[in-house]
C-alpha cells in the first residue's frame, strides 16, 4: 500500500517516550516546556503554550479574547469543521468567507466585503441560526480566523491590514504550516517554482495568536497535540490558567481563577515532540522536493498541481490537486479505484458551510461560496511522506491519470 502519509518516528523518538515513561512522571512537566521552547524559538515568538490538539487551542484562543455567546468570529468556508466548531463551541456564530480558486485560502476580497456589513459599534448582519425568528442576527465580529490551507499562508499582509482597519484581533489556524512562511505580498493567483528559500516571517506570528497541531498528518508529530505561539504575555498567562482547569500559572501556592479546562499536554507527547523538532527542516525539505516532483509528473496533463502564490515557502502538509471538471462528480469512485490498485487516497478538506450543522442551522446553499463549491468538489490528496520514493510517486499519478481517462470513457 502507498500510504497517504506516515509519521517520521524514529529510534531517537522511541527513546526519548520510553525515558519518560520509565521515569513515572507522565503528566505536563520539564519535557512539555522544553517542546515550548523549541516552537517559540523556532516561530520566533516569546510565548508557546502546548496544548492536547490543535482544536484546544483554537477553542482556548477565542476564549482568551473574550469570544463569547452572540458574538461572530469571521472565518474561512474551506478548512476542516475544528475550525468552525471552536466558534460554535464559545457560543458564537461563523461568519464564512469564501476562498481563493488556486491557493484554497481565504480570500481578502471577499473579507473586505464580509467586513464591510459592519456597522457602528461593530454590528453586522450574517445568517442567523434556523431555530431564530429573524433570518438574520445582529452582533459583534470579535475575531478574524483564516486557515494556512494545507501549509501553505494565507494572504496575511491584506489579512492583518484589513484587521487592524476594523480593530480586530486574528487568530492564525496554522495546523497544517509550521515551518510555513512568506516574504511578499500573497498576491491573488500566480505560481512560482518550489525553490529552496528561507521561511520569512513565519506562520502564527501574524496575527495576535497562532495555532498548530501535531497530528499524525502533519510534518511533525506527538500523535495529538497543539500549541498557541503568542508576543502576548497577558494572553499567554491566561492560556495557561485555561489549559490547566484555571490553575493561576504564577502564584506561589495554588489557586484557580477561572473555570477551566483538562487541555494538558503529556509529558512523553512533549518529549517526542521535542525530538521531532530537531527533524523539521529536514522533513519539510522532503516534502517539498516530493512536491516539486509531483509537479513535473502532472505537467501538461488535465490535473491541476497546488499553485504557489509569490514570495510563499509551501510546506505542504498535504499535496492536494484539483481533478478535471468533469470528473468530480465521481471522485468517490476514483478514489476506489485508487485504493484497490493499493494507493491511499482521499478529498482536500470540508466545505464548512454544506456540513449538514451548518447547512441545517444557518440555511446556506450550494452557490453561497462559489469558489469553495468548486474546490471541495475537484479535491484529491495524493500520498506525500518522506519515506515516499519517486517510482511510487509514478505510480500514483500513472494510475490516477488512467483512472480519469476510465472514468470519461465510461461516461462517454
Amino acid at each position: 500500500m502507498i500510504r497517504l502519509t506516515i509519521p517520521s518516528i524514529e529510534d531517537d523518538d522511541l527513546a526519548a517516550v520510553r525515558e519518560v515513561l520509565a521515569s513515572g512522571f507522565l503528566v505536563q512537566g520539564k519535557h512539555v516546556a522544553a517542546f515550548e521552547e523549541a516552537v517559540a524559538a523556532h516561530v520566533g515568538v516569546p510565548h508557546a503554550v502546548a496544548v492536547s490538539n490543535c482544536t484546544a487551542a483554537l477553542h482556548l484562543s477565542l476564549l482568551a479574547l473574550g469570544v463569547r455567546p452572540g458574538d461572530i468570529v469571521v472565518v474561512t468556508a474551506y478548512s476542516f469543521a475544528a475550525t468552525a466548531n471552536v466558534i460554535e463551541l464559545c457560543g458564537a456564530r461563523p461568519a464564512f468567507v469564501d476562498i481563493q480558486p488556486d491557493t484554497f485560502n481565504m480570500d481578502p476580497r471577499r473579507l473586505a466585503e464580509t467586513l464591510g456589513k459592519r456597522g457602528k459599534r461593530g454590528q453586522a448582519t450574517f445568517p442567523r441560526r434556523k431555530s431564530s425568528l429573524s433570518p438574520f442576527s445582529t452582533g459583534p465580529v470579535k475575531a478574524i480566523l483564516p486557515v494556512h490551507t494545507f501549509g501553505q499562508m494565507a494572504d496575511m499582509p491584506a489579512i492583518t491590514a484589513l484587521a487592524a482597519k476594523h480593530g480586530l484581533p486574528v487568530v492564525e489556524d496554522a495546523a497544517c504550516a509550521l515551518g510555513a512562511g512568506s516574504h511578499l505580498h500573497l498576491a491573488h493567483g500566480g505560481h512560482v517554482p518550489n525553490e529552496d528559500v528561507t521561511p520569512g516571517r513565519q506562520a502564527g506570528t501574524w496575527g495576535t495568536l497562532g495555532c498548530f497541531s501535531f497530528h499524525p498528518r502533519k510534518a511533525i508529530t506527538t500523535g495529538e497535540g497543539g500549541m498557541v505561539v503568542t508576543n502576548d504575555a497577558a494572553l499567554a498567562s491566561k492560556l495557561r490558567a485555561l489549559r490547566n482547569h484555571g490553575l493561576e500559572p504564577d502564584a506561589a501556592s495554588p489557586d484557580f481563577i477561572l473555570p477551566g479546562f483538562n487541555y494538558r499536554m503529556t509529558d512523553f507527547q512533549g518529549a517526542l515532540g521535542i525530538t521531532q523538532m530537531v527533524k523539521l527542516d529536514r522533513i519539510i525539505a522532503a516534502r517539498r522536493r516530493l512536491a516539486a516532483h509531483y509537479d513535473e509528473l502532472l505537467r501538461g496533463t488535465p490535473v491541476q498541481p497546488p499553485a504557489v502564490a509569490p514570495g510563499s515557502r509551501h510546506v505542504y502538509q498535504s499535496y492536494v490537486v484539483l481533478l478535471p471538471a468533469q470528473a468530480a462528480p465521481r471522485r468517490a469512485e476514483l478514489i476506489a479505484a485508487l485504493k484497490a490498485q493499493g494507493i491511499e487516497t482521499t478529498i482536500g478538506t470540508w466545505h464548512m458551510p454544506m456540513l449538514t450543522y451548518y447547512r441545517r442551522t444557518y440555511g446556506y446553499r450550494e452557490g453561497d461560496f462559489p469558489a469553495a463549491d468548486d474546490v471541495f468538489a475537484r479535491s484529491l490528496t495524493l500520498p506525500l511522506h518522506e519515506r515516499l520514493g519517486a517510482q511510487e510517486q509514478q505510480q500514483v499519478v500513472r494510475a490516477l491519470l488512467e483512472g480519469i481517462h476510465s472514468l470519461a470513457c465510461r461516461r462517454s
